[in-house]
């Protein structure tokens, strides 16, 4: 697939070029990865309801999919446009509507559709309300992962200081007290576990895991048990 247009975006993993007003081009690097796969999911949950971009066009290194107005989460926090409470809430809500979305592979109605990547920077607000992006890491499992791994996302930006250190702690205490915390015990040492083998991952990242652990626990409701020893 040739790349055309300019290059709008770069993430650890894939760009993302410009094909025309209403499609953009993302491009895997270093073969991580396999845009068809990710093609399927974003399919599956969008046919679902769920407010993931449409998809026009994959193969295992190039997804074409459609191109969306809006700046991300994190831009908007960044402008003043956006606040923590709402943003928390706002992670918290897409959440709980993409585990509502049944698997696609799995039987078990246990197991659902995760994206297992979903912070500030994954959501897109668009004219028509917020939508999710960056499908590479989705998988089918237990809810309680996917809301391990977005806690210990921001966690990890909450403790490693700099500019959004604040915000991100914000707004990590407002998803996990948007209604019954959905963290558990189990997911979130996987998530930690999983990010620390995360080879896009800093020497710096990992070693705060541990704090960044410690921070869910502490901003976990009261009287929630999920996630407490």
């Amino acid at each position: 697939m040739r790349t055309t247009g300019r290059l709008l975006g770069s993430g650890r993993s894939a760009d993302v070029y410009e094909l025309d007003e209403a499609w953009v081009l993302r491009r895997i690097r270093g073969g991580r990865g396999d845009a068809t796969a990710e093609a399927s999911v974003m399919a599956h949950v969008r046919g679902h309801g769920f407010p993931a971009p449409a998809v026009r066009l994959a193969t295992r290194s190039d997804l074409v999919m459609e191109r969306l107005s809006g700046p991300t989460m994190l831009e908007a926090f960044v402008a003043g446009e956006f606040g923590p409470q709402e943003a928390g809430v706002t992670l918290a809500r897409l959440l709980r509507a993409l585990h509502a979305v049944p698997a696609r592979l799995s039987a078990d109605p246990a197991i659902r559709v995760l994206h297992l990547d979903l912070h500030p920077d994954n959501v897109m607000l668009t004219s028509e309300g917020p939508k999710v992006i960056d499908w590479a890491n989705a998988e089918e499992g237990l809810p309680g992962l996917d809301w391990g791994m977005s806690a210990v996302i921001l966690a990890q930006a909450a403790v490693a200081g700099g500019a959004h250190a604040q915000v991100a702690r914000e707004t990590l205490a407002a998803m996990l007290g948007d209604g019954p915390p959905g963290v558990t015990e189990a997911g979130l040492r996987e998530a930690r576990q999983r990010r620390a083998v995360n080879p896009t991952m800093s020497e710096t990242e990992v070693q705060i895991l541990g704090e960044a652990e410690e921070l869910v626990r502490t901003l976990l409701p009261p009287s929630s048990g999920s996630a407490r020893p």
